[in-house]
């Protein structure tokens, strides 16, 4: 992933790496094992990087994979993507079995993947509440699904006239996430076992 290039982003290959960085004086890169490992390191800095060797991790096992069991098809998915750190951002849910689109806001200027993460969490909360559906929810973010257990968007991002749209929408979500009880269950979607989440752009 480039935290500083031309753009700044999650890239899948090499290849499309060094096209973000090349020519970039003091580009900031660094390459992970898994998407949600970029994720996690995108709206963090390169300092706490820096440096830092990445463990190589071995295909999961047999035995591993029979850990994790297969995802509940009775489900929807939800993911984000964003073009930088802040960037365009954008996010929706599906029918994790079908992988219908069940809903898609954006792209908002200057929004994080974390902020996208956590609105479509609670985005599926509020449709699946609305249809009075039993349906659980399935996100690849630790992140996000922190923050919706606390209540709060939790982000670093800071308000500007570019993203007040997008932070009009945060306090709304959060907003619906403590004047409303609901009982849906909200997963981790293992990607390490079952492949990238149903919702993913395909983009990053």
């Amino acid at each position: 992933m480039v935290w500083f290039g031309n753009p700044a982003g999650i890239y899948r290959s090499w290849e499309a790496c060094k096209e973000a960085i090349e020519g970039i004086s003091g580009a900031q890169y660094k390459s992970f094992e898994t998407l949600e490992e970029a994720k996690i390191a995108f709206d963090k800095e390169y300092e706490d990087y820096k440096g830092t060797t990445r463990k190589k991790r071995s295909p999961l096992t047999e035995q591993e994979r029979k850990k994790y069991g297969e995802p509940n098809l009775y489900s929807i998915a939800v993911d984000a993507a964003s073009s930088g750190n802040p960037g365009i951002m954008e996010y929706r849910g599906v029918d994790t079995q079908t992988h219908q689109e069940l809903f898609r806001q954006g792209p908002f200027r200057e929004g994080t993947n974390n902020i996208g993460e956590f609105l479509a969490i609670v985005h599926g909360l509020a449709l699946l509440k609305k249809q009075k559906s039993d349906r659980l929810i399935y996100s690849d973010s630790k992140i996000a699904m922190g923050w919706v257990l606390r209540k709060k968007c939790n982000t670093k991002l800071k308000p500007s006239h570019k993203n007040q749209a997008l932070f009009d929408l945060i306090a709304r979500a959060e907003n619906w996430l403590k004047q409303n009880y609901y009982t849906t269950p909200i997963l981790k979607w293992e990607t390490k076992a079952w492949g990238e989440i149903p919702a993913d752009f395909g983009r990053k």
